[in-house]
């Protein structure tokens, strides 16, 4: 039984004269707990996805985190200091390149930084800088790599493919091995410049290549890419788990000049989104598509097509459903109505380079040039229950 002041017992509760015992505390009542103020709640979140959008900005993060390290040491019940081990995503798309001082001082920030940030799942980069190789080992030459699960708008600089054992970026990919997403852009000339030789080449791939462990590679982009010792490695490296590719055509370049046709009928197979696609530079070199993507990826759900537009080869049905090309042509509906037929779940076939005119516009501009054919199109596919949708994904414009 229990008072207002202590607990009372009674050891012989059916005596006549049992008597009670007063139960007293070996400890003292407990002291009721402080309340966590609101900030250590918040940082933590504040600094799980981090957007810096200018070069200050991103050396101020830098120094805060430096400071931070400096002040932590070996007795803490963590061995990463904060804030720098709450850091998961950090976005440096939008810091826009001015000059190769910029870029220079963008590389040692980056340097110094990459430590400090152990948990660090999500990188994305402008593509217009390029990294150094005291960078990419910053990056990908440490334990903590293996946290490493997207890595966005890398330029990748393709050095001679004798030398693909010294590829900074292979050496990344073997510590890599929770990566899920890989963005990468080939910074180089165009292959029409180039005069290929691979007699020096020797064995392809070499004897003492060693294929990389990315069982979690989901979506690959290697644009601007026709041979490098990366690509090299991503080809005869098993990828199980990959689903989306996007790639530059070569096609008019053979096999191993090129690597970008084999690449696409190697992991194929299990592919679910193709697009293929080309950076637009000056001048903007377009080269031809296989015409066997259908048949190299018999689980394609969405397509995409660069110029020139394939005559695309197909035997039996494929269960294409999402169909994208640059702008409707009458010629290239010829070639797609008798493809057509072998496509019976296709819905929706999308021009990327071409908007709908806004509501309002005169019949006249309405039915001429290219929005005169996109209606054609669109009057066609209405029959087959297939929609065209304009590059916002859109069938009509408000």
């Amino acid at each position: 039984m229990s008072s207002t002041h202590g607990i009372l017992l009674s050891p012989r509760p059916y005596a006549r004269r049992s008597g009670k015992l007063l139960l007293l505390p070996l400890l003292p009542s407990p002291k009721p707990l402080r309340p966590l103020p609101s900030e250590e709640i918040a940082l933590p979140l504040v600094y799980a996805r981090v957007d810096l959008p200018t070069i200050i900005s991103l050396e101020r993060f830098q120094k805060r985190l430096h400071l931070a390290e400096q002040k932590w040491d070996s007795i803490r019940r963590i061995p990463y200091s904060t804030p720098g081990r709450w850091v998961q995503a950090l976005d440096l798309s939008k810091l826009a390149f001015t000059g190769q001082v910029q870029a220079l001082q963008f590389d040692s920030v980056l340097t110094s930084l990459f430590p400090l940030v152990p948990f660090l799942a999500r990188l994305t980069i402008n593509p217009s800088f390029v990294l150094s190789r005291r960078a990419l080992a910053s990056l990908g030459e440490r334990d903590e790599a293996v946290n490493l699960r997207s890595l966005q708008g890398i330029s990748y600089v393709s050095g001679p493919m004798v030398s693909w054992e010294h590829d900074p970026f292979i050496r990344i990919l073997r510590n890599c091995v929770s990566l899920e997403e890989l963005d990468v852009v080939c910074q180089g000339p165009d292959p029409a410049e180039l005069e290929f030789n691979f007699h020096d080449a020797g064995d392809f791939p070499p004897q003492s290549f060693k294929p990389l462990i990315l069982p979690r590679l989901k979506t690959l982009s290697l644009l601007s890419m026709f041979s490098s010792p990366l690509m090299m490695a991503l080809l005869f490296s098993s990828l199980p788990s990959l689903r989306k590719l996007m790639l530059t055509p070569y096609d008019d370049i053979p096999y191993p000049s090129s690597l970008v046709s084999q690449f696409i009928s190697t992991h194929g197979e299990m592919l679910q989104s193709l697009l293929l696609f080309t950076p637009k530079s000056w001048p903007t070199r377009l080269h031809p598509s296989p015409p066997t993507l259908l048949e190299t990826s018999p689980y394609l759900r969405h397509l995409s097509l660069e110029q020139p537009i394939p005559a695309l080869s197909l035997t039996g049905t494929h269960p294409l459903q999402f169909l994208s090309i640059p702008r409707p042509t009458s010629d290239l509906w010829h070639a797609l109505e008798t493809l057509l037929p072998r496509l019976p779940r296709l819905r929706v076939i999308r021009t990327r380079d071409i908007r709908w005119l806004r509501t309002g516009m005169n019949s006249r501009a309405q039915g001429a040039g290219v929005q005169g054919e996109m209606r054609e199109w669109r009057k066609r596919l209405s029959r087959r229950g297939v929609r065209l949708l304009d590059a916002d994904w859109s069938d009509t414009r408000d």
